[in-house]
């Protein structure tokens, strides 16, 4: 029988990723000093795969603006070490505004773990915009015996290291979220990372992973006919778009509240006047209709109000923020 809570959270999922479908956008910014932008399609990097909150954001903000710039935006999904390969690539891509990246913490994380890091993330990086943020769910396979946040607690702590939480590899959004809840509630699991959200699926369902900590793009896939059962979101306040679920605070876990977030960066040599016009262009489409219409199926918050300096100086406290928990946890590349 289906749990009335999995039946609102389908209805508010069922159209997670419709990147076929493009609306009218209202022509973008004009052309900088220097010549036309872009003169080819786009390639906007993400580094997870797809059905991830990077991969849904990334087709909505691209199918948005390609229909501004008459060129298409193509997603380049570039899953790997907890998002540290896509992170790479944008690094090294050329600072010409046709390669883009949409990124989230683990564009910290990742080099973070590394003993020698491969890229700098604040400096070697332009900062263009901030784009949303987005709610995470706290998920529980189907056959655990616990109904909310408070019994999952309890039963984990009968079984210190008995039960494990999925992620979608090592300092991924789950992974981290995954440490923050298991610190504030004060219980030992195990980390079981995945390459993919179809094996996370199949674990699941089966019964071999206890539970999850997922944006709710991601967790579209894993929520449904006798998959997993939502208990949480870990906003600070409940999210429109699962009235239903409340917050791990009202749960008694303030300090595992976790947004995921999410911005545009770029090679770092990208001149300015053109990091401007792709600010401009993202800020617009930002705050078309068609933008929050899309960004609300998912419970996501478009960051319009954001300025390429308040988003340098958002990833600026992030980074010391995950640099902390990074040491904190011991979180180690596997």
């Amino acid at each position: 029988m289906n749990h009335p809570m999995q039946k609102s959270l389908r209805a508010a999922l069922g159209c997670a990723v419709f990147a076929g479908a493009v609306f009218p956008v209202a022509a973008l910014a004009q052309p900088t000093e220097g010549g036309a932008y872009p003169t080819r399609p786009v390639r906007l990097v993400v580094p997870f795969p797809p059905g991830s909150a990077s991969d849904f954001l990334g087709r909505q903000l691209g199918a948005l603006l390609g229909e501004g710039y008459k060129q298409q935006v193509v997603i380049d999904n570039r899953p790997g070490a907890g998002g540290l390969i896509g992170s790479q690539l944008i690094v090294a891509g050329a600072p010409d505004g046709h390669t883009l990246g949409l990124v989230g913490a683990p564009h910290f994380v990742g080099v973070l773990m590394q003993p020698k890091p491969s890229y700098r993330p604040i400096e070697d990086v332009a900062m263009i915009s901030q784009v949303a943020t987005i709610p995470n769910l706290l998920s529980v396979a189907p056959n655990l015996p616990v109904k909310s946040v408070q019994e999952l607690i309890t039963y984990a702590r009968a079984r210190p290291g008995e039960l494990n939480y999925a992620s979608l590899g090592v300092g991924s959004f789950a992974h981290t979220a995954g440490e923050i809840f298991r610190s504030a509630a004060g219980i030992k699991v195990v980390h079981v990372p995945f390459k993919s959200i179809a094996d996370v699926n199949a674990e699941l369902q089966a019964g071999r992973i206890h539970f999850l900590i997922f944006t709710a793009p991601s967790s579209q896939a894993l929520i449904g006919e006798g998959r997993g059962r939502p208990l949480a979101v870990t906003t600070a306040k409940r999210n429109p778009a699962f009235p239903d679920l409340p917050t791990l605070a009202e749960a008694g876990l303030p300090a595992a509240t976790n947004d995921a977030w999410f911005g545009v960066i770029a090679p770092a040599a990208l001149p300015r006047p053109l990091a401007a016009r792709i600010y401009a262009d993202i800020n617009r489409v930002l705050r078309s209709p068609e933008a929050k219409e899309r960004f609300a199926r998912q419970g996501a918050d478009p960051t319009f109000e954001s300025t390429q300096q308040s988003f340098l100086a958002m990833m600026k406290s992030e980074y010391a923020r995950y640099a902390k928990l990074v040491k904190e946890f011991g979180v180690q590349p596997q």
